[in-house]
C-alpha cells in the first residue's frame, strides 16, 4: 500500500486533500481498482484514492464480523469522498458467474444511494459502465433522466480522468 492508498481495515482519518472512491463489482468482476489506481496515481498523485478491494482473497472465510466491518469501511470512505472529493463507480461486466448472488448487488444499490445524495447534497459522482454491464441501457436512461450533470463514461481510463476532475473540484 502507497501512502494515498488506503484499503481495508485501514481507516484515513484526517483528510486533507481530495478522495476518491472506487465503487463497482468486486466479487465475480476481474480486478479493475489496479488499472484505476495506475492511471489516477498517474495523473493526480496527490489525491487519496479509497479501494475498497482488500490486497487477499478471504472469499471463503468472510466471517459476520470480516463483513461488518468491511461494510463500516466502505460506507464511512463513501461519505468521506461524497464530501471531499467524488465517487467512481465502474460498473464492469461480469468475468466470473457466481451463482449465490446477484451480480453487482451491492454496486446497484450504492449506485441508487449516491444518485439521491447527488440530487439532495451535490455529492460528486461520476458512472463508468463497461460494454457488457448487464442493465446498463435502464441505468443510463434513468441518470439522464434525473441528473443530467454526473458524467456518464464507457471506458475506465475516460471514468477515472472524469473522477480526478470532479475531486479537484473540491475545495478543502
Amino acid at each position: 500500500m502507497t501512502d494515498n492508498i488506503i484499503i481495508p481495515p485501514n481507516y484515513l482519518k484526517k483528510i486533507n486533500k481530495p478522495l476518491i472512491f472506487l465503487a463497482g463489482p468486486i466479487q465475480g468482476a476481474h480486478t479493475w481498482q489496479d488499472d484505476a489506481i495506475k492511471m489516477i496515481n498517474e495523473s493526480a498523485p496527490e489525491l487519496y484514492i479509497a479501494n475498497p478491494r482488500r490486497e487477499i482473497n478471504i472469499e471463503h472465510d468472510f466471517s459476520t464480523e470480516m463483513y461488518n466491518k468491511q461494510v463500516d469501511w466502505e460506507s464511512y470512505h463513501l461519505k468521506k469522498a461524497g464530501k471531499k472529493g467524488a465517487i467512481m463507480f465502474w460498473l464492469a461486466k461480469e468475468s466470473k458467474h457466481l451463482c449465490e448472488r446477484a451480480y453487482a448487488q451491492t454496486s446497484r444499490f450504492e449506485l441508487g444511494e449516491w444518485k439521491t445524495k447527488h440530487e439532495k447534497n451535490k455529492a460528486q459522482i461520476v458512472v463508468g459502465i463497461e460494454e457488457g454491464f448487464t442493465g446498463s441501457k435502464y441505468i443510463i436512461r434513468r441518470l439522464s433522466q434525473d441528473c443530467p450533470n454526473i458524467p456518464i463514461c464507457h471506458t475506465l481510463e475516460q471514468t477515472c480522468k472524469e473522477a480526478i476532475r470532479l475531486a479537484k473540484l473540491r475545495n478543502i
